[in-house]
């Protein structure tokens, strides 16, 4: 079974797809970690990080798997730090290539074939598994995400920062031409401003288990 959860950044899909993963048992796929992964390996290699031909020459070398719930790139188990402005900067630019979106989506519809997953993203229901069992958009205002983001202290910004990154961060990914962020006509709809991160949990796997 794929369940596929969309939503904007900082919204907690990563916080909710793991709680829910843990209390299913399905595997838990954070299509984020991909890119971030293809983006760090553009950085570390020296390669020109606004090279559409150096980023999409990165990709082709980056091989993805899952492995007891851990994530491998090129038979490796990843433990770098991902979550950096670095990295943040150039994530989304780096997602905007088709030809990435294409390398990543390949490597998550090969895991989707071997496991129950729970995976998220910001195209999970409208383009790489239009056809998921379970869709669900979750969803949160700026003010929230931008909280929320500033308390998992991954960032060196103000929440005032963080909230001028997130909003031009919405404006790119839902004018993306390839994989932006919408929902899906079949997807459920969860707003999460007002609600805690056990009671999204409990909302999504209550829908899993009625669908089991």
């Amino acid at each position: 079974m794929v369940v596929a959860i969309d939503g904007p950044a900082g919204v907690g899909k990563s916080t909710i797809a793991e709680c829910a993963a843990q209390k299913t048992k399905f595997l838990y796929v954070n299509s984020g970690s991909f890119y971030r992964l293809i983006t760090l390996s553009v950085l570390k290699s020296g390669r020109n990080p606004e090279s559409k031909k150096d980023i999409i020459e990165t990709a082709r070398e980056c091989h993805f798997e899952m492995r007891e719930k851990n994530l491998y790139l090129n038979g490796k188990q990843v433990k770098d730090n991902i979550h950096t402005d670095a990295i943040d900067k150039w994530v989304s630019p780096h997602s905007f290539i088709p030809r990435v979106r294409d390398i990543v989506n390949r490597d998550l519809k090969k895991i989707s074939e071997q496991h129950d997953i729970i995976v998220e993203g910001r195209d999970m229901c409208t383009v790489v598994f239009p056809g998921a069992e379970i869709k669900i958009f979750l969803d949160a205002d700026l003010k929230t995400r931008s909280f929320r983001r500033f308390q998992q202290g991954v960032s060196n910004l103000s929440i005032e920062e963080i909230m001028m990154s997130l909003e031009e961060r919405d404006k790119l990914d839902r004018n993306k031409p390839v994989g932006r962020l919408e929902k899906s006509p079949t997807a459920l709809y969860i707003d999460t401003s007002d609600l805690t991160i056990n009671q999204v949990c409990e909302k999504v796997v209550a829908e899993i288990f009625k669908r089991l």
